[in-house]
C-alpha cells in the first residue's frame, strides 16, 4: 500500500511517501480502502514528538492519521454489522495509520455511511469532530436546554462543529471567538450567533455571561474565560492550539465563583469506552446529511502531506485539510 511515514521527529520534511505491506485484519478488526484522510493538529504534535511520552502513541517510524473515509476492504473474524464495499468513516483512532491507501480499524470506531448521502470528504472532516463536540457537550458539560455557549478558535476544524451540535442539543445562543477580524469571514457559514475577536470577548460578554465555554486554544484565553461564566458555568478544555502556556488558575477562584474547568480528550476516552463512539456519531450524521454542518475543506493529494502540515502549522486554515488517497 501507499503510505506516508514519519521517519523521525521533526518538521514537515520528515513525512515521506513509501510502499508498505497491506495490513490484514485480525479478530475483531476490519480494513478500509482509504479514499480520504483528515489532517489535524494531533498529527502535527505526533510528528514533532510532542506526544512521544503519551501512552499508545508509537515512536518513529509510523504512519500518522487518526481519521479516514473509504470503503470496507476486509472483515476480520467475528466482525458483524458491515459488508465489504460499505462506505464508512472512522472516528479518532489513537492507533493512527490514516495516511495510507489501506487502514486497519476497530469496528467500534467505524461509522457506516450507506444511504446517508454524506460526502466522504465532509464525513472525515466533520463527523469525528462533531462526535467529539456531542460527547463533550453531553457527557462533560451536561448542556441544558436554553443555555448559552462560547466557543474559542471558532474557525478551527473542531470548534467549527460546535454551533450545529450545540443548537441540536438545545443551546439558545452560540458565540465564537477568532484571533483577528480577518478570520471572522471564515465562520460565516457555521451558524454562530455572533463572532468576536479574542481580545474583546471579555468586555463584550461580561454583562451577558455564558453557561459553557469550549476551549481548544488555551493560553491566556483559558484563564480569561472564567470572567464570562455564570455561576455553575463550565469551561471544557478540548485542546491546546496556542503556543503559550495557560495562565495560573486558582482553585479558590473556582470555589468562590461556583464554576468548573473540565477536560475532554476523545482518543483516550474511546480507548476506555469504545461503546460510546458509534451512538454519539449516529446522532450527528443527520447534521451532515441535512446541511446543518458543512466545513470549508482544503483538499490535497496524499503525496502533499508535508504541505498540509506546513499550512496547518501556519495557523491560517479555515475548516480542515483532507488528503485524497
Amino acid at each position: 500500500m501507499r503510505a506516508i511515514v514519519i521517519s523521525q521527529y521533526g518538521g514537515p520534511e520528515t513525512l515521506t511517501e513509501t510502499e508498505l505491506p497491506d495490513p490484514r485484519p485480525g479478530p475483531g478488526q476490519l480494513t478500509i480502502d482509504t479514499t480520504h484522510a483528515a489532517v489535524g493538529l494531533v498529527d502535527v504534535f505526533a510528528r514533532r514528538g510532542d506526544l512521544a511520552d503519551h501512552p499508545g502513541v508509537p515512536n518513529p517510524p509510523f504512519v500518522p492519521g487518526l481519521e479516514v473515509a473509504g470503503t470496507v476492504r476486509e472483515l476480520g473474524p467475528g466482525v458483524t454489522g458491515f459488508e465489504v464495499g460499505d462506505p464508512v468513516v472512522t472516528l479518532s483512532q489513537m492507533s493512527l495509520g490514516g495516511y495510507a491507501s489501506v487502514t486497519l480499524a476497530d469496528p467500534a470506531l467505524v461509522v457506516g455511511l450507506k444511504g446517508s448521502g454524506v460526502d466522504p470528504a465532509q464525513a472525515v472532516a466533520a463527523l469525528p469532530n462533531a462526535t467529539t463536540a456531542h460527547l463533550s457537550l453531553t457527557r462533560i458539560a451536561r448542556l441544558a436546554e436554553g443555555e448559552r455557549v462560547l466557543v474559542h478558535g471558532a474557525a478551527g476544524g473542531l470548534a467549527a462543529t460546535y454551533p450545529a451540535v450545540a443548537r441540536a442539543l438545545g443551546a439558545s445562543h452560540v458565540t465564537g471567538t477568532v484571533s483577528s477580524r480577518r478570520r471572522v469571514r471564515d465562520t460565516d457559514h457555521l451558524g454562530f450567533d455572533e463572532v468576536i475577536t479574542s481580545d474583546r470577548f471579555v468586555p463584550a460578554l461580561e454583562s451577558r455571561p455564558v453557561d459553557v465555554v469550549i476551549d481548544p486554544v488555551g493560553g491566556e484565553l483559558r484563564t480569561a474565560s472564567l470572567n464570562v461564566l455564570k455561576p455553575l458555568g463550565r469551561v471544557i478544555v478540548v485542546g491546546h492550539a496556542a503556543n503559550t502556556p495557560d495562565g495560573p488558575l486558582s482553585a479558590d477562584r473556582l470555589w468562590l465563583d461556583s464554576v468548573g474547568v473540565f477536560g475532554f480528550s476523545v482518543g483516550p476516552f474511546f480507548q476506555l469506552h469504545p461503546e460510546a463512539a458509534r451512538p454519539a456519531a449516529d446522532t450527528v450524521v443527520p447534521l451532515l446529511a441535512n446541511g446543518a454542518l458543512k466545513l470549508h475543506l482544503d483538499i490535497l493529494p496524499l503525496s502533499e502531506a508535508a504541505e498540509a502540515h506546513r499550512r496547518l502549522e501556519a495557523g491560517h486554515v479555515p475548516g480542515r485539510i483532507v488528503l485524497t488517497v
